[in-house]
């Protein structure tokens, strides 16, 4: 990822991780001393929605209007901490400059797997994602430099 888009990361980041996102699928090491979590320890309920493959099993829909965003197995799992801003009302949001640092995500490789995700306008180099129905969000994030790589958040969705 381009150093550009890096200013949206948190600074301290919990334990040190490779820039690539990770699917919690494939064994690793850590993974085979622990017999009944087969990936590293995820948010609660995040593990039925994920298949073997690491991809997402059930749709993917907006939280507020129910509007489906993604299908399922469109996406694929992914832990990297991002900071998005609140999901606040707009005069809420400008008395508060803070955001939340988010880790779990459906990475999505290609723009048009999305059944329905609105983009805001440049903010630096990133563009957040939006429900194009009710425009609640962000739900998600999309570096400009790298052209290839769409996260949704798991704790800004819901999921059927």
């Amino acid at each position: 990822m381009a150093a550009a888009c890096a200013g949206m990361e948190p600074a301290a980041a919990a334990p040190p991780s490779p820039s690539a996102p990770t699917a919690p699928s494939p064994p690793s090491p850590s993974s085979s001393s622990s017999p009944s979590s087969p990936s590293p320890p995820a948010a609660p309920g995040s593990a039925e929605l994920v298949c073997a493959q690491g991809r997402n099993l059930k749709a993917v829909l907006c939280q507020r209007c129910g509007s489906r965003v993604l299908l399922p197995g469109a996406a694929t799992f992914a832990r990297r901490e991002l900071l998005l801003p609140a999901m606040r009302k707009k005069a809420v949001a400008a008395a508060a400059n803070g955001g939340d640092v988010v880790r779990e995500h459906w990475l999505v490789r290609d723009m048009f797997s999305f059944e329905n995700v609105g983009f805001t306008r440049d903010v630096g180099n990133v563009k957040f994602l939006v429900c194009a129905d009710c425009e609640a969000g962000p739900i998600g994030w999309h570096c400009l430099d790298d052209k290839d790589s769409f996260y949704v958040a798991l704790e800004r969705v819901a999921h059927e």
